[in-house]
């Protein structure tokens, strides 16, 4: 098995208090519905499962659940760790931060940080292939997570401005 992984920085100035935002996003059932690619996420207080649909790369599909550690700084931030259960063999996790930030009652600087890793079997030289086709994913899912948390607000998805990084 080889581990690939793939980073992706993106942020907004969402038109939202930020109440809101948090709400959307610090419930684990909302966010899965927010979040393409992500058939449900169960909490168990601090720790989340998080089951994926299938993802398909180079002949290979993969629909990983991964046990993630959610530590939460209200109406701030969301830190979360890959912390699979002991014994088990996940072959895939995430590392990140959501990040809110006021601008003003109104207006939120919404800032999220993921590194998703997940292990193949496939050699280390199909890094660039597997790396550039989750590359790809991560930026369609996010931009499909932010139209979905635009509409949630009830916001125009046509008014996101979006900086995204890798």
């Amino acid at each position: 098995m080889t581990r690939f992984s793939s980073r992706n920085v993106s942020t907004s100035i969402v038109p939202a208090p930020i109440r809101s935002i948090w709400d959307a996003i610090s419930d684990p059932a909302t966010l899965a519905t927010l979040t393409p690619l992500v058939r449900s996420i169960e909490s168990n207080g601090a720790v989340w499962v998080w089951s994926l649909a299938g993802i398909t790369a180079l002949g290979i599909t993969v629909a990983p659940s991964f046990t993630e550690r959610m530590d939460f700084v209200e109406l701030r931030r969301i830190e979360f760790s890959h912390q699979p259960p002991r014994g088990s063999d996940e072959k895939a996790g995430a590392v990140g931060t959501y990040e809110l930030h006021p601008i003003d009652a109104t207006c939120t600087r919404l800032a999220v940080d993921i590194t998703l890793h997940v292990e193949l079997p496939l050699p280390r030289l199909a890094a660039r292939t597997v790396q550039g086709v989750m590359a790809a994913t991560m930026r369609h899912t996010g931009a499909r997570f932010a139209i979905n948390l635009y509409e949630r607000l009830g916001l125009d998805p046509a008014t996101i401005d979006i900086d995204v990084r890798h």
